[in-house]
């Protein structure tokens, strides 16, 4: 599969999942910390294949270095986020706005992935090179997921 493709469907899944999670109220406490788990899990394996696979090999190229650094740095404010929500309950005061405040950095890290960073990434490879890059990303997702599943395991007992 194409690498762009690949993460684009990552980004409509997350998308879906963060709508549910917005329409949740205080009350809703085992759903917010269901949906927040399977968010966090999301983004933590795209986060994965994207900084060890794609953005290296766009930050090669120097057109493209700033959009990959600014990238990176908003994973940095999502993950954040994440690790503070992970720290609250669901039906903290504060837990609401947080995961606002994430879900709002999220779509706008979306936003510039798909108007800018994949703009520039399909000028810069061709269609072999991403359909590479996304064999690899393919592979490394399957064992990002399964990282993800233990901890999640552990972390239940």
């Amino acid at each position: 599969m194409n690498a762009i493709t690949m993460l684009e469907r990552d980004h409509v899944k997350v998308k879906a999942l963060l709508t549910r999670l917005d329409a949740t109220t205080a009350r809703a406490r085992v759903t917010r910390r269901n949906l927040f788990n399977r968010i966090k899990a999301e983004l933590t394996v795209h986060e994965t294949i994207e900084e060890e696979i794609f953005y290296p090999a766009l930050k090669a190229h120097p057109r493209a270095k700033d959009v990959v650094l600014e990238g990176i740095e908003e994973h940095n404010v999502v993950d954040n986020l994440l690790g503070e929500l992970t720290d609250l309950s669901p039906g903290a005061e504060s837990w609401g706005a947080k995961a606002t405040v994430m879900r709002e950095n999220v779509e706008h890290h979306i936003e510039e992935e798909e108007t800018s960073m994949f703009v520039k990434a399909r000028r810069i490879f061709d269609h072999s090179e991403l359909e590479a890059l996304g064999q690899r990303m393919a592979a490394r997702k399957i064992t990002a997921k399964a990282a993800v599943r233990t901890i999640a395991a552990k972390r239940e007992r």
